[in-house]
């Protein structure tokens, strides 16, 4: 006799009994992401424009509401015209690397095993990407798009020159390319990573934001520094955790700022 299944997977044979695997993979998946993107990012937006939870921001400048609203037009029309594409046209790649949208779903073991996985291995290429990136020719053709926000909030976390979208978005994929993932899998990956970066782009640092909580999280306050400073000395190249930086001294100006700012502190 089989084993009753989980609400989770009762509410997956309902996904997979009315849409193929080509359109969860695809169409769904970018709405999934569409969602999560600008709920999870939208907040930091108004929370800039009207003034709101001021003393936890990090930057006293903000940003115009003109600047915010070009910010999120330009975001609608590169994700529709690339992500969107891309994603449709890296489907049989994927097909060919193992994805699978099947029942039943993977053990949890499984599923947290690889998402960590996903999170170091992208965290590993992420940080010499965006720091090769930071050279002359890259910052001024491609990388100096996503840093017109020196001032950043959360909807800025995938404002970026089409290039760079491709360019660094191979580090987001390459995981889950490696292990032919589940596409519930590729769904928590996608909805976490992009959580971390709409966090880490936020402009905020709160008294619950993940980097108090979680060790060697970098968070919002240690990638703000990154947009905040000239390009040739941000350093925090690093997408999610803080010791790629720390191991390769790049991050050495931002430790200084924060050891100025905490005796400054002492000292009011």
């Amino acid at each position: 006799m089989a084993a009753p299944m989980s609400a989770i997977e009762s509410a997956w044979q309902v996904l997979i009994a009315n849409f193929t695997e080509f359109q969860l993979a695809t169409v769904v998946t970018f709405l999934l992401h569409e969602t999560v993107f600008f709920l999870s990012g939208l907040p930091s937006l108004l929370f800039e424009r009207f003034g709101l939870f001021a003393k936890y921001k990090i930057q006293k400048k903000s940003n115009t509401p003109a600047y915010q609203n070009r910010c999120v037009l330009r975001l609608i029309l590169y994700h529709v015209c690339v992500n969107l594409p891309v994603m449709i046209f890296s489907y049989p790649a994927f097909r060919f690397m193992g994805l699978r949208s099947s029942l039943p779903l993977p053990h949890w073991t499984v599923v947290v095993s690889q998402v960590l996985f996903y999170f170091v291995l992208e965290d590993f290429i992420f940080y010499w990407g965006h720091r090769a990136l930071h050279t002359k020719w890259l910052y001024k053709h491609v990388h100096s798009v996503h840093h017109e926000y020196a001032t950043p909030f959360g909807l800025t976390s995938e404002y970026a020159h089409p290039a760079e979208i491709l360019f660094l978005g191979f580090a987001t994929v390459v995981g889950p390319a490696l292990t032919g993932p589940h596409l519930f899998t590729l769904w928590l990956w996608m909805v976490l990573r992009v959580l971390e970066t709409v966090e880490a782009h936020s402009g905020y640092h709160f008294p619950w934001s993940p980097s108090n909580f979680l060790p060697l999280y970098g968070g919002s306050d240690f990638h703000d520094y990154h947009h905040r400073v000239l390009y040739t000395k941000s350093g925090n190249y690093a997408s999610t955790f803080v010791y790629m930086d720390w191991l390769f001294g790049t991050d050495k100006d931002y430790r200084k700022a924060k050891t100025i700012e905490e005796k400054e502190g002492k000292n009011l």
